[in-house]
């Protein structure tokens, strides 16, 4: 259905991502909608605490497609001169008022449960409140399949909350179902309690979709895989020794801006070197859908001293601990001593950048007495 709707309304939209987004948004909000006007008829019928708070679950869950639809449409928005990377993130922000949501319905329902707990009363049951608690499950099972297909067709973060929150529906009305059906044929009253398991799945979703909008927000490392084919990318140059120093920042789907340091001989001619960092540039862009950035490092790839001088301090360093990692390695010669110059990586767990410094320039020197040091320490940020 939801790629019907996407083909009926293509001419008014292109973007197939936005589009994809709005449609998803529209049928929630129609469908959660229907299902809060049937819920509610069956929970005053049968005088369900926990049905009639699944009713209004529903209700928020319609206020949420209402978010997605305002998170979609803004993001897809044009960059403009107050924000030149685009409005990419409001999505996460759409993501996140949807989780806030969730949390909120989940301590109403909790607290509602408690109070029936305390005070139980008994539930009417009819053939009618179970068939319609029976179609809500299979109409949030099926919200839960299209949100999660185009969440993950689109890389979608508010999709893939709202998949969530629609398959913990889906669970927690069935689990309202089936206290019906007990409370009905036995003297046990689990109205309450299985109102307050619900709220549980509520919680539960609620959680996992604020975790899932506030990390890209905050600024999260980048997918292994997508950092992986970045290194496949840039080194399949022949040209290129080496890579270090990569970011990525997230601006929003869509919106990646790489940048990174790639070494290349210092003997190589600069207007070529320069021509073949333009052509990677451009191949990560067309593959990867990012703006790329990248510095050129020369090093020296021709000197035996210098090489075998590198060798021996990665090994030095790798003993110190098998996370770091060095580059941009030269060696300047003087009548005295002879500076060995390079940046190393080190893990979080070094908190202080003296302290690596003196591990690694000690190590050198018992080795090397006359070879000083001068470490730049840098940060991983993949």
């Amino acid at each position: 259905m939801v790629a019907l709707f996407m083909k009926l309304f293509e001419k008014k939209n292109s973007d197939k991502r936005s589009l994809c987004g709005l449609v998803c948004g529209a049928m929630g909000i129609a469908l959660n909608l229907i299902l809060f006007a049937i819920k509610l008829f069956a929970g005053l019928i049968s005088g369900s605490v926990a049905v009639m708070a699944d009713a209004f679950n529903n209700l928020s869950d319609a206020g949420s497609s209402l978010i997605t639809i305002f998170g979609f449409h803004l993001s897809s928005k044009r960059p403009d001169p107050e924000h030149p990377f685009g409005h990419g993130r409001a999505e996460y922000i759409s993501g996140l008022g949807v989780s806030m949501l969730i949390l909120l319905m989940g301590f109403e329902l909790a607290k509602s449960s408690f109070e029936k707990i305390i005070t139980p009363s008994e539930i009417e049951f009819g053939i009618v409140s179970a068939v319609i608690l029976g179609v809500s499950v299979l109409i949030k099972l099926y919200m839960a399949y299209y949100n999660g297909a185009c969440g993950k067709k689109y890389t979608s973060s508010t999709l893939r909350a709202t998949a969530a929150d629609s398959l913990s529906d889906a669970l927690s009305t069935l689990v309202v179902l089936i206290s019906m059906v007990v409370s009905h044929y036995t003297s046990l009253q689990l109205d309450g309690w299985c109102g307050l398991l619900v709220a549980l799945f509520i919680f539960k979703a609620g959680f996992g979709a604020a975790k899932d909008t506030i990390d890209p927000l905050l600024g999260k490392a980048p997918e292994r895989e997508f950092v992986e084919k970045i290194e496949k990318i840039v080194l399949s140059h022949e040209s290129i020794a080496g890579i270090h120093d990569l970011i990525v920042h997230d601006y929003g789907p869509g919106r990646v801006i790489v940048s990174l340091h790639a070494e290349i001989p210092s003997d190589a001619d600069i207007l070529a070197a320069h021509d073949l960092i333009d052509n990677i540039e451009c191949d990560l862009e067309r593959e990867l859908s990012c703006t790329a950035v990248i510095h050129m490092d020369p090093i020296d790839t021709r000197d035996e001293e210098t090489i075998a001088l590198r060798r021996e301090i990665e090994s030095i360093v790798k003993q110190i601990d098998v996370d770091i990692h060095i580059h941009d390695f030269r060696i300047v010669k003087g009548d005295t001593h002879t500076n060995c110059i390079f940046d190393a990586v080190v893990p979080e767990s070094f908190t202080c950048d003296a302290t690596v410094i003196k591990m690694i320039s000690d190590a050198v020197k018992r080795r090397h007495p006359n070879h000083h040091c001068k470490i730049k320490i840098d940060r991983n940020y993949t």
